[in-house]
């Protein structure tokens, strides 16, 4: 595979990211792409009571940190978890702002199987925001009732490394 020079990777929440596609961003960094992460959701309502409701995007920014994403190259949106199918317009909307503003040449989305329905809804709008760019889907393994891949990433042990240390940011 061909390194992309400009990559955008599409996370409906905070962790999705680092956990779908974590090594192969800090792959494709380590040869030189620019990658860019958006995130729709920083899933406030979803921590336990007496959390302090910036957490979850402190830990995102801790995560990304680790993957080696600069910090001018992350976008984290605000939108309600589980409710993005209510703000699908305006998701489509940011994304065309991001595909503009960042011109990517590959973007990485949640995979089209994926069960959840904020998965869905970005995985949807990324077709029509970048239907003629390169994406490729992401699996999270617990959203999904078969594992059906047609690419891979060939990863070392050290992009395997960065992916783990930036899970362990998430409380």
């Amino acid at each position: 595979m061909i390194t992309p020079e400009r990559v955008l990777v599409l996370a409906p929440h905070t962790d999705d990211a680092e956990l779908g596609c974590g090594a192969t961003m800090a792959r494709w960094l380590d040869e030189g792409a620019a990658v860019y992460t958006a995130v729709f959701s920083t899933t406030e309502k979803s921590l336990p009571p007496g959390s302090k409701s910036y957490r979850i995007k402190e830990e995102c920014e801790l995560a990304l940190d680790e993957i080696g994403v600069p910090q001018e190259n992350r976008f984290i949106y605000d939108y309600p978890v589980r409710e993005l199918g209510y703000h699908r317009q305006e998701v489509l909307e940011e994304m065309i702002k991001l595909g503009e503003r960042i011109s990517p040449d590959f973007v990485l989305v949640p995979s089209g199987a994926d069960l959840h329905q904020d998965h869905t809804v970005v995985h949807q709008e990324s077709l029509r925001a970048y239907r003629a760019l390169t994406l490729m889907g992401y699996e999270l393994p617990w959203n999904h009732i078969t594992f059906s891949a047609q690419a891979f990433v060939v990863l070392e042990a050290a992009h395997l490394k960065r992916k783990w240390a930036a899970l362990t940011k998430y409380g």
